[in-house]
């Protein structure tokens, strides 16, 4: 068995995804029995390739699924969370442009009441 490629599995659709990951699960306990039954060395070696397809495949329906997801969501007010953008925990905490400019109504009637004044210099 040769190692599946990701963008060979994006091109199929979600259902043969899904009866790949199963036949690739199903063959994984076949080489596991094998194992325990003091199979081959090159069935040995098999193991791992099966496990990292598995997990190839499974993350290309995880891939597809969130892209589905982001096209759903595209234009609403709020998106999920694993949808939005990642930062860091300090940025997404952090007050927003509007809130940092926002005033309170003393300081407000006071910047109105009292502008600042504009002088004429001369050189």
């Amino acid at each position: 068995m040769v190692k599946v490629k990701a963008s060979e599995l994006r091109k199929k659709d979600q259902d043969q995804l899904k009866k790949q990951v199963e036949d690739f699960k199903n063959e994984l306990s076949t080489l596991k029995v094998a194992k325990v039954a003091g199979g081959a060395p090159a069935k040995l070696a098999k193991i791992k390739i099966v496990r990292k397809s598995i997990a190839t495949a499974l993350t290309v329906i995880h891939e597809k699924k969130l892209e589905k997801v982001r096209l759903d969501s595209k234009g609403k007010k709020y998106q999920p969370l694993d949808v939005r953008g990642k930062r860091t925990r300090a940025i997404r905490r952090r007050l927003t442009k509007k809130q940092q400019n926002k005033l309170v109504l003393r300081v407000l009637k006071r910047k109105q009441n009292f502008p600042q004044r504009r002088f004429a210099v001369a050189k």
